[in-house]
């Protein structure tokens, strides 16, 4: 994904995700772009609504589009505030208190999350609570209550909280097909921007197959992006379809270059079928293990084969190999020789990847979402030219380290 230069970061970077490939910022074209929407320095109070909204069980299966105010009324319920406290150490200060040792501060960031069942599990973004000594949330009628981390995955920037509550008193809310919303696709937001519970927010799906960047740097494929306004606060939100079905949580903004760090048309939400899959990983083991198979790549223009002569238009240019990895174990051959072709550098020389178990591959996202359905140990084949020579290479994937 491009955008333009004048996009700047708004926060600290705030995930399925970069599944195994080193450098994958490449697939995103400049991380910093984007800015998580609950970030730790936000100082928020407890605001409560005035009133609880009236619940309407789902119907499976539905298609019927219904409006805004339905949509809300059904899932407003089942969203709740997430309110992360973190203790941090303040430098000693030699003119006032005590010179010597540092103190410690506690602050609070606000974010959302919603129900996902009558068990009391609850989603949310990572970077809402990472870090966090103590979560509480708190729902429609003002009821707030402690929270345990069931689980947490950086590198989807995906959360699983449990809260002891009667099933009776939950509204958990519909997970739909991500893989189904097209362009043009009306969608709501429902979340807690700057402290505004259970504010609702309205537009289109702006565009599909986005990748963004995970807090700990891997990439995060098949995002969504929406003109819906979602601003700080709006982290772990639900994003939804016109038949009230998560499609999304809401994770990151792009800001336009201004000195403001609110909306502009421009937010990210994580696929409801990643969530579907981290979920459960979450509830069932308290992580996510993901393969690696330990390079950086980068696809093959027409432009470039024809230039340098390449052996196939398609395919994936091998840029670097991680020393100790899978790939650097079954003798994958990164490129030496720098070029520059229309103010973009490679490195050529390397192996050229055309297929991975069996699939075609000609970008990072269809490599990473190969990888990603392997588990760490797994054997994954490689088709591959080395020179003009086409031939296959089996590599034993590894675990994915904690950061990119």
């Amino acid at each position: 994904m491009q955008m333009a230069g004048r996009m700047r970061i708004l926060v600290a970077a705030a995930g399925l995700t970069a599944a195994g490939l080193i450098g994958a910022g490449l697939a995103l074209g400049g991380a910093a772009l984007l800015g998580d929407l609950g970030g730790s320095t936000t100082t928020v109070r407890e605001v409560r609504a005035s009133a609880t909204p009236a619940t309407v069980t789902q119907t499976p299966g539905t298609t019927t589009r219904l409006s805004i105010n339905d949509i809300y009324r059904r899932a407003a319920p089942g969203v709740v505030q997430v309110t992360s406290t973190t203790i941090v150490n303040v430098p000693a200060d030699p003119f006032f208190g005590n010179p010597f040792f540092p103190q410690q501060e506690r602050q609070q960031s606000l974010g959302s999350g919603f129900v996902v069942d009558k068990a009391g599990h609850i989603v949310t973004n990572y970077h809402v609570i990472q870090g966090a000594k103590q979560v509480r949330v708190s729902f429609s009628n003002g009821s707030s209550m402690k929270a345990t981390v069931v689980g947490s995955d950086p590198s989807s920037d995906l959360a699983v909280l449990k809260i002891d509550a009667s099933s009776r008193a939950l509204t958990p809310l519909p997970l739909g097909d991500s893989d189904k919303m097209k362009v043009g696709d009306p969608v709501v937001a429902i979340g807690n921007p700057f402290g505004l519970d259970r504010t609702v927010t309205a537009g289109i799906v702006s565009a599909i197959q986005r990748a963004i960047t995970a807090p700990n740097g891997y990439t995060i494929d098949h995002v969504i992006q929406t003109d819906a306004a979602i601003n700080h606060g709006n982290s772990g939100g639900p994003l939804l379809n016109s038949q009230g079905q998560v499609i999304g949580v809401n994770s990151q903004i792009a800001t336009g270059g201004s000195s403001s760090s609110g909306n502009v048309g421009v937010g990210f939400a994580i696929p409801s079928n990643t969530v579907k899959t981290v979920m459960a990983q979450l509830i069932r083991e308290g992580h996510v293990d993901r393969a690696f198979i330990g390079i950086s790549a980068v696809s093959i223009t027409k432009n470039l084969a024809r230039v340098f002569r390449l052996p196939v238009s398609k395919g994936l240019l091998v840029q670097s190999v991680q020393p100790g990895s899978g790939a650097a174990k079954a003798g994958l051959k990164a490129g030496t020789t720098p070029v520059v072709l229309a103010g973009e550098s490679y490195n050529l020389g390397g192996d050229i990847i055309v297929g991975a178990g069996g699939t075609p591959v000609a970008s990072l996202d269809k490599l990473r979402d190969v990888v990603a359905a392997k588990k760490p140990g797994d054997k994954l084949r490689l088709t591959i030219y080395r020179g003009s020579k086409k031939t296959t290479i089996d590599v034993e994937l590894g675990r994915q380290p904690m950061s990119g």
